[in-house]
């Protein structure tokens, strides 16, 4: 399979970027100031272990820091976990992030799909989902899980991940849940499973977070994960590169959990933002998935988009315009595409654009 992500700007040439799933309000004031007064600390070691960082996280999500580790971005996280515990067998929710799947084939790990349903509007369904397993009798030891899922951007509530959770636990089965998007969502609690990880009893779970999206720190490179698996943690710990987080991460993270107002506009303005665009996409003649998060997944039916391979990408592209095409994700084809949420101006400038090459067809 193709390997190919959003945020791509450095082999193409664009001056407007759509397809990374960034906060576009930018890197919060506070941890701008905190690189800032962090840099005269950049001639020492970093923290191996975090634990300035693991402590104020420890706080902020009511765990103990003991249950978390920090990595150089959920990337190294999901190779750590998929290193440490080394499944022989997994399965994979099909369309969804593409590095599970690279993390598992550089494992040597066989790997399964279960496929959502685009009638169903790509939609995970935890009955459809056991029922599979039940009946197709798979015997697999790790199962990732994102929530909300990327690219489609639906969520599954905290009742139906509980389910899965509770059966995967009954079955020896390692689950991954992937988190990183959850805090753009209206709602975050109802759809976290945090709490479930807290009370205990679930030491099969890996809980991924991450402040690349939210806070926009996607050049710096920090993500954790919350496990009361001590095993796993202690293996993922032995195999880790001891640096892997820098100090100037460590104290952006730190920074950045203070900053409460920022996600609050920031969820107002995605709210509002992701609405305005699903409608113009619609007037557009685009078909339009019920994402609920900071990206919106589409579909172009233009009957030239069926016979021309990445029409839509190509045509944006040379206007300048980067978007996620989602060809290379299982289950889809090149007429499946994923933008980002931005502010007002510049998604209306984006849909000038994209209004232009539609009309210019007719």
């Amino acid at each position: 399979m193709e390997y190919q992500h959003g945020g791509d700007i450095y082999t193409n040439n664009v001056t407007i970027d759509y397809s990374a799933n960034i906060n576009p309000l930018g890197l919060p004031p506070g941890v701008k100031e905190a690189l800032y007064q962090a840099a005269g600390s950049c001639s020492c070691y970093p923290d191996s272990r975090s634990m300035r960082l693991r402590k104020e996280l420890a706080r902020f999500h009511g765990v103990l820091a003991e249950n978390i580790i920090c990595g150089n971005g959920a990337a190294d996280l999901i190779f750590q976990v998929v290193q440490a515990l080394k499944p022989k067998n997994a399965l994979l929710i099909a369309p969804s992030f593409l590095e599970y799947e690279q993390a598992l084939k550089a494992s040597s790990c066989n790997i399964s799909y279960f496929s959502l349903k685009e009638e169903n509007g790509f939609r995970l369904y935890e009955k459809e989902l056991i029922d599979w397993l039940e009946k197709g009798g798979i015997n697999v030891q790790m199962l990732f899980l994102c929530n909300p899922n990327n690219p489609t951007g639906f969520g599954a509530e905290k009742e139906g991940m509980a389910a899965i959770l509770k059966y995967s636990r009954d079955r020896g089965i390692f689950c991954v849940v992937d988190e990183c998007f959850n805090e753009f969502l209206q709602e975050p609690d109802r759809y976290s499973v945090l709490d479930l990880i807290g009370r205990g009893g679930y030491e099969n779970v890996f809980l991924l977070k991450a402040f690349t999206k939210l806070y926009a720190m996607a050049g710096l490179r920090l993500g954790y994960g919350i496990c009361t698996g001590k095993k796993v943690l202690d293996q993922m710990n032995l195999i880790r590169q001891p640096w892997s987080v820098s100090s100037l991460a460590q104290a952006a993270g730190e920074a950045a959990l203070m900053e409460t107002e920022y996600v609050e506009e920031t969820r107002q303005m995605i709210a509002s933002e992701r609405e305005y665009l699903k409608t113009a996409l619609s007037s557009l003649g685009f078909q339009v998935f019920d994402s609920m998060a900071n990206y919106i997944f589409f579909r172009d039916l233009r009957p030239e988009a069926l016979t021309r391979e990445k029409l839509l990408y190509k045509q944006l592209l040379d206007r300048k315009v980067l978007i996620r095409s989602c060809s290379n994700y299982r289950g889809l084809d090149d007429t499946y595409y994923r933008i980002c949420v931005k502010q007002r101006e510049e998604n209306e400038e984006f849909l000038s654009i994209l209004k232009s090459i539609v009309t210019e067809g007719k």
